[in-house]
């Protein structure tokens, strides 16, 4: 699916394999495999096919119930540490887990990624930022160029929430954003439109943009495990870049 370069088919496609992962789950309730594969599908389904705001937090919702219950499944003291206070789950990754567990806790940071993302509009669900920016954190000292240097863009995403004024760190974002452009030799389409829309557009820096933006429109987006998201990455360039002039008035 991350190879097919028509996001249509994808969105066409994509409720049968949700509908089979849910019935997989019912029968394996225990299946790490199938419950991590359920949150990655529901979350990307949430994060961009989804057709309204309640289809997204629905969707979102399926996804950190599996990531979790996967997370549960792999070890009761993850489950208990997430739950925990925020400076205790850094103290205890970094003692008690190392690279062979970034897979579970990657999963988790996503779909509680998306979650927060899905229910922007609750304060309560903002707040537990600070523990899926702890996550990623981790995740990206054990392997900086994880899931292809997209670990490196949420921490980006995660760092330009906010302007300097407000307690946001764009500069440390805009870092983490061409950490990740550098480590895939521009492959991962998305860093660039997110690097566009997240930090340029914060910082108002229109050149910035509008250059990245169009190195987006540019790239060939073929590229192994990026292609969809290369697609996608490029369909918003489009909506970016025609808004630039009136965003930059």
């Amino acid at each position: 699916m991350m190879n097919q370069d028509d996001p249509a088919i994808v969105a066409a496609g994509a409720p049968a394999y949700l509908l089979l992962l849910d019935a997989l789950i019912l029968t394996y309730p225990d299946n790490e495999d199938f419950l991590l594969a359920g949150s990655r599908l529901y979350g990307a389904y949430a994060g961009v096919f989804a057709q309204d705001p309640d289809q997204a937090k629905r969707m979102a919702d399926k996804a950190i119930g599996y990531a979790r219950r996967a997370l549960c499944e792999y070890d009761e003291d993850a489950c208990t540490l997430i739950d925990g206070p925020q400076d205790a789950l850094l103290t205890g990754l970094e003692e008690d887990y190392d690279a062979d567990d970034i897979a579970v806790f990657y999963a988790m940071a996503a779909a509680w990624a998306g979650w927060i993302q899905a229910n922007s509009d609750d304060w309560n669900a903002i707040a537990q930022l600070g523990k899926v920016k702890i996550l990623m954190q981790w995740v990206a000292t054990q392997d900086p160029g994880y899931d292809h240097a997209t670990v490196q863009v949420y921490l980006g995403v995660l760092e330009t929430q906010l302007p300097p004024s407000l307690g946001g760190k764009p500069e440390l974002g805009r870092e983490y954003f061409e950490r990740a452009i550098d480590m895939t030799q521009g492959q991962n389409l998305m860093a660039k439109v997110l690097f566009a829309k997240q930090y340029a557009r914060l910082m108002f820096e229109q050149e910035l943009h509008d250059r990245l933006l169009q190195e987006a429109l540019d790239a060939d987006p073929h590229s192994e495990g990026l292609t969809l998201i290369n697609r996608l990455a490029q369909r918003q360039a489009a909506v970016l870049l025609a808004e630039s002039s009136e965003y930059f008035e």
